[in-house]
């Protein structure tokens, strides 16, 4: 595949479709690569990178991208068209200056599980669903399915919503599996399941990766970057403000929340926050009806419409009971 992306970028670079594209390059692991825009042909084929390591989101780059003079080309998994069609609903990219061309996707990989299987590695080489794991010990051969990234083993989709040129064969949709972990924290008694928060939400370096790389976190002037509110980029003076930050960001993103999974890719310290997005959308499935954010760019979230058989606000489940 990464031949044939790479070609697509070159095509329409030189065909003058777009100015601009929008891909992914080596950042400074090999496995680590980061969003890129190239202008020409020859940046195309010296630095686009598409592997087992593009990972991450390009939609949000969109928002200042397609603000810009011309037309710019941007290679989105199906994960990343959900974000992309939520930006569009909330008016935040310009869609006339976008071709978006959709990348199959099979998961991507996590590195931190590939060193745990396999010693000092160099390179990783996709052969079908297996990896070819270059190490100063000689080659190993891993499971793809076994290095995925958390968020890849739950996919909700590998079906593309919408674009104007398809790299691959259409996926299918997921089934419910991604709802397991908040399941669990389900179960947990009420001690049980703040004692779980509290130790995941106290490693918190408040670095804002999860909120810079998030799609639905998309304001001109976040209030964390306020110098009025009081909590402009600051550490946590107490436990109660350590859990804060996470708790308010995603109540400022429920039903908007496309269940991308950045957040917890991005997080230096590894906190699973994805559970905190996936809980608040088990809830709304369960009040308003099954809704996923992105799926569509006319359909109204359920934090933003009405109707006369929705819950009432004041409505609380106790026991299971409400």
């Amino acid at each position: 595949m990464q031949g044939e992306v790479k070609a697509k970028a070159v095509e329409l670079l030189r065909t003058g479709s777009v100015d601009r594209v929008l891909g992914w390059k080596a950042g400074t692991f090999f496995y680590d690569l980061t969003p890129a825009v190239f202008e020409t042909a020859e940046e195309v084929e010296r630095d686009f990178v598409w592997s087992a390591f593009s990972a991450p989101n390009l939609s949000k780059y969109l928002i200042a991208e397609s603000r810009k003079p011309g037309k710019i080309a941007a290679f989105l998994k199906p994960c990343d068209i959900y974000s992309f069609q939520q930006l569009l609903k909330e008016h935040r990219i310009h869609r006339e200056r976008v071709h978006v061309v959709a990348v199959s996707c099979s998961g991507m990989c996590d590195m931190e599980k590939i060193k745990a299987q396999a010693k000092a590695p160099y390179s990783v080489r996709e052969e079908g669903e297996e990896l070819v794991v270059g190490t100063l010990y000689g080659e190993k051969r891993l499971s793809r399915r076994d290095v995925l990234l958390e968020r890849c083993r739950t996919c909700k989709t590998k079906k593309t919503a919408c674009y104007d040129e398809l790299l691959g064969e259409d996926g299918q949709d997921g089934d419910d599996s991604r709802f397991d972990g908040v399941r669990r924290l389900e179960a947990m008694t009420p001690e049980e399941r703040f004692a779980f928060w509290r130790g995941e939400l106290s490693r918190c370096i408040r670095c804002n990766a999860c909120r810079n790389v998030c799609p639905a976190c998309s304001c001109e002037k976040c209030v964390f970057d306020n110098p009025a509110s009081g909590v402009e980029n600051k550490a946590a003076a107490n436990s109660f403000e350590e859990n804060l930050f996470h708790i308010i960001r995603a109540f400022h993103v429920a039903g908007r929340c496309t269940d991308c999974g950045e957040c917890s890719r991005v997080c230096p310290q590894h906190i699973p926050l994805h559970l905190l997005n996936r809980k608040l959308i088990s809830d709304i499935n369960e009040l308003y009806g099954p809704y996923q954010a992105g799926a569509d760019c006319e359909s109204k979230s359920p934090m933003t419409d009405f109707r006369y058989e929705d819950a009432e606000p004041g409505a609380q489940w106790r026991g299971g009971v409400r």
